[in-house]
């Protein structure tokens, strides 16, 4: 479906202080990824590491942690990994489930989703 980028926020653990990022938004990734150090510098702690596989077929290890994302108005404490120093923020599927967005390819921006009650 595509990449494109999207204003987002990332705060620390208590959603006391955010930092503004243009992230990715990539259809074909699963996690939310910052830069470690800025997570660091949020107070966000480390819980477990994970390996990861990359778009080139390379996998890391990396740290995976929890946090305040903001995006669209709309605020989720959710699942980020501490990616390497260089990497541009990646905004995951993970936490746009968690938020009720979706994609809109055509347009390339998200979209609010009704959630369907079983």
């Amino acid at each position: 479906m595509g990449i494109f980028s999207v204003r987002i926020e990332v705060g620390d653990p208590q959603a006391a202080g955010f930092e503004p990022f243009e992230a990715l938004v990539d259809t074909g990734s699963t996690n939310t990824a910052v830069p470690g150090s800025v997570l660091r510098r949020l107070g966000v702690s480390p819980q477990y590491g994970q390996e990861f596989e990359l778009a080139n077929g390379s996998t890391v290890e990396s740290d995976v942690g929890r946090t305040w994302v903001r995006v669209n108005g709309r605020q989720e404490y959710t699942q980020v990994v501490f990616a390497e120093e260089g990497t541009e923020p990646l905004l995951g599927m993970i936490t746009l489930e968690e938020m009720a967005l979706g994609i809109d390819p055509i347009r390339q921006e998200l979209v609010p989703v009704r959630k369907k009650r079983k």
